[in-house]
């Protein structure tokens, strides 16, 4: 220790004293200057009877510490665990694949065999007007759109006309309408479940899509709960420091080894950090409520994040170009709102097609063979059996001539097809920018945590330094409090980057389509 430091110390010690003790401390710097100088450890002054030892002062903020007791933590995948199998809305987009699925069973139904019977009767005066009894089964046919009749009538009385009586024991019927013009190719009821068959992958999509948005939800608050928790740790453990330091400062301002005014300025300190410590146990407490939004249990009851439970540590894993090429590839070939506009574009073209077809003119031709109703009997006539002496045929023609309503439902169709091409164009690049705008954030974020890393390292040899002066007393609290203070600042500022590299890699995978780094 060199003299000049040696006489200032000495000499700051005595200037409280009388202006008479100035020749003496001359004198005792003349001695030192004399003198060799022997290399001590720097002491506390020694104490006052009754009073304690001043507490040590090197103590300062810890590194990070992963949480000791594991069953305390509430990891991510224990959030996933819940939200993707318990959550409202989770089961609740499930049901738009159902809803879909249902539409497709309705659309089969114009193709369900259908069975039909009537009976009419009149009898006035004694006289049998008419005995009616017409029974039809209907089965359409997926190809061409045809349609299979098999029918049974009987229809007997006085006043029956002529062109519908058949035998007393009835008229067997079987035969086919076929459609030669309009829905030949297409027709409303094969357009209708082609297109529930295409909605079942738009709702799959919406689906997803949903799911997405509530997973990004929930780890945005699950990373700010890992936050605010990390906060009010880095506070607490500033409170206390700055208490172990405001004890040992007033007991040296007791033993008139420092002025009193220090430990004034060491329990402002103390105090302003207490202010901030109770406003973040309020933010924490809000921020497990909103992360408790997400927790429900298997009987679909809500239920809130414990006190005790602790978020896990940021796993901050990198993501390489190679993952990054193959986010851009899901997301700009099987993203959910372009599978979702995939699947319109696809249904307006089944609608298209099925509007062209309505340009055709109708043309139906129909033909059945008839027998008698007891076919079924050997003893049946031939000339009374199925074939071809016996039979019924019809045609049916219809155009109109000016087609201005089919021809205005199409144009309209093919304006909404262009539409959708336009905005799935518009979709896909602002998807892209969007996935390349996030991994260029993830990849700035990792060279501020390398640089922030750095930073905190460099102040925490200044604040070791500037205690070791304070200890020797060649530093001030006010000092020490500043370097501590913004070695807390520098660790607040590292945790906020760790959760928001959390939050923009969550972003980065719901911009992609996906909730994972490998999507199926």
């Amino acid at each position: 220790m060199s003299f000049p430091r040696v006489f200032r110390r000495l000499t700051a010690a005595f200037l409280p004293r009388s202006l008479a003790a100035r020749p003496a401390l001359l004198v005792l710097g003349g001695l030192l200057g004399s003198a060799p100088l022997q290399a001590q450890d720097p002491r506390l002054p020694t104490q006052k009877p009754g009073l304690e030892a001043a507490p040590l002062q090197t103590r300062q903020l810890a590194p990070d510490r992963l949480p000791t007791d594991t069953a305390r933590v509430f990891s991510l995948q224990d959030l996933a665990d819940l939200v993707f199998t318990t959550h409202p809305v989770v089961k609740q987009a499930a049901l738009l694949s159902d809803d879909a699925r249902a539409q497709v069973q309705q659309a089969r139904g114009g193709f369900d065999p259908k069975l039909g019977s009537g009976f009419d009767r009149k009898i006035f005066g004694g006289t049998d007007y008419y005995n009616n009894w017409a029974n039809e089964l209907k089965v359409p046919v997926w190809p061409g759109g045809i349609d299979l009749k098999v029918g049974y009538d009987r229809m007997v009385g006085t006043y029956v006309n002529p062109e519908y009586r058949t035998p007393l024991r009835g008229l067997a019927v079987a035969g086919l309408s076929v459609p030669l013009g309009q829905g030949l190719l297409i027709d409303e009821r094969r357009s209708t479940l082609r297109q529930a068959r295409i909605l079942v992958d738009a709702a799959e999509a919406e689906r997803v899509k949903q799911i997405n948005e509530v997973w990004l939800q929930a780890a945005q608050d699950y990373w700010n709960w890992y936050y605010t928790y990390q906060q009010m740790l880095l506070i607490q453990e500033g409170i206390e420091l700055a208490e172990t330091r405001f004890r040992g400062t007033s007991r040296r301002a007791q033993l008139g080894d420092q002025a009193p005014v220090d430990s004034v300025e060491a329990q402002i300190t103390v105090q302003d950090r207490q202010v901030q410590y109770e406003q973040l146990r309020v933010e924490l407490q809000n921020a497990r409520l909103l992360l408790s939004n997400h927790l429900w249990n298997k009987d679909g009851q809500p239920v809130e994040l414990p006190a005790y439970a602790v978020p896990q540590t940021p796993p901050l894993t990198p993501l390489d170009s190679a993952s990054f090429e193959q986010l851009l590839d899901f997301a700009t070939n099987r993203h959910p709102t372009l599978l979702k506009l995939d699947a319109k574009i696809r249904q307006l073209g089944v609608e298209e097609r099925y509007r062209r077809e309505l340009l055709k003119p109708t043309i139906n031709v129909s033909g059945y063979l008839l027998s008698r109703g007891d076919f079924y009997r050997p003893e049946v006539p031939a000339y009374y059996d199925f074939g071809r002496d016996n039979y019924k045929v019809g045609v049916d023609f219809a155009f109109p001539l000016f087609l201005r309503k089919e021809r205005g439902k199409l144009w309209q169709t093919r304006l909404k097809v262009q539409d959708a091409n336009l905005e799935q164009q518009n979709s896909r690049r602002v998807i892209t920018n969007q996935v390349g705008a996030k991994y260029n954030t993830l990849k700035a974020y990792e060279r501020q945590l390398a640089v922030q890393a750095q930073a905190i390292a460099n102040q925490r040899v200044l604040l070791a330094a500037e205690l070791q002066k304070f200890e020797l007393g060649e530093s001030t609290i006010f000092l020490v409090n500043a370097r501590e203070t913004k070695l807390i600042d520098l660790r607040l500022k590292q945790e906020s980057m760790r959760a928001s590299y959390e939050k923009a890699l969550a972003e980065l995978y719901y911009y992609a389509g996906t909730r994972t780094l490998r999507p199926e």
